[in-house]
């Protein structure tokens, strides 16, 4: 238990000191952070692996290679230019359709499709979608259709996380709910100031990085704290 929760101060640490950088807009600030932003899906990965105290389930597994795979686009979107973007696109789209895949896995039985959560999600991805897109091809047309087709699986991972079987503690899936509403949210910040708001203050980056760090933590911690479940 120790080492779990030093591992999750050794992220925090890590996430605060990059959402503070993330504000500045010195070159100084951007140099530390291809330390700090690299450092932290690894640092969450430690904090999940020994929260887990070795116990192997669909939810934990999942949610591992959905870091693993955020990792790879925190990476990406640290260097500039249309095609790291749309690398770094590309690895949290396989980032969300890893954190689907685990939700789906173990989604209530019992949930419809016209569930408060997947009805919220479409209707979110019919507003901003098309318009995202819009607004992505006049930087770049070739951004378009990449940028229409990752607001939709972000969207679903929000909706299939609010779904999860009723057999999970219910502390457990409300975390996994918050943390994917805080991703949505930080996404949804990122493309506003990419795409909507160019000239967009600094600020935006920590408000960026705030709700990321914290969104994937509390994913991560949902899947552990309920990581009894479907265990094998």
């Amino acid at each position: 238990m120790t080492s779990a929760r030093s591992a999750v101060a050794a992220y925090a640490a890590l996430a605060v000191l990059d959402t503070g950088l993330a504000g500045l807009s010195s070159p100084a600030a951007h140099q530390v952070r291809m330390v700090t932003k690299t450092l932290l899906m690894p640092a969450l990965g430690m904090a999940t692996h020994r929260a887990a105290a070795g116990r192997t389930s669909g939810l934990v597994r999942g949610v591992q290679v959905g870091q693993a795979f955020s990792w790879a686009g925190d990476v990406a979107l640290q260097f500039r230019g249309d095609r790291n973007f749309l690398i770094g696109l590309g690895s949290f789209f396989a980032a969300h359709s890893a954190y689907i895949a685990t939700f789906v896995s173990a989604r209530d039985p019992e949930a419809r499709l016209t569930a408060p959560g997947d009805v919220a999600a479409a209707l979110t991805w019919a507003i901003a979608g098309p318009a995202l897109a819009v607004a992505a091809s006049r930087q770049n047309r070739a951004l378009s259709v990449p940028v229409a087709a990752y607001a939709a699986v972000l969207t679903a991972m929000f909706a299939t996380s609010t779904t999860l079987d009723r057999s999970i503690p219910a502390p457990a899936r409300h975390r996994i709910v918050a943390g994917t509403a805080l991703f949505l949210l930080s996404d949804t910040l990122l493309a506003a100031a990419k795409f909507l708001r160019p000239a967009s203050s600094p600020v935006w980056g920590s408000a960026v990085m705030a709700t990321y760090t914290a969104g994937q933590f509390l994913i991560a911690d949902g899947a552990t704290a309920g990581g009894a479940w479907a265990t094998t």
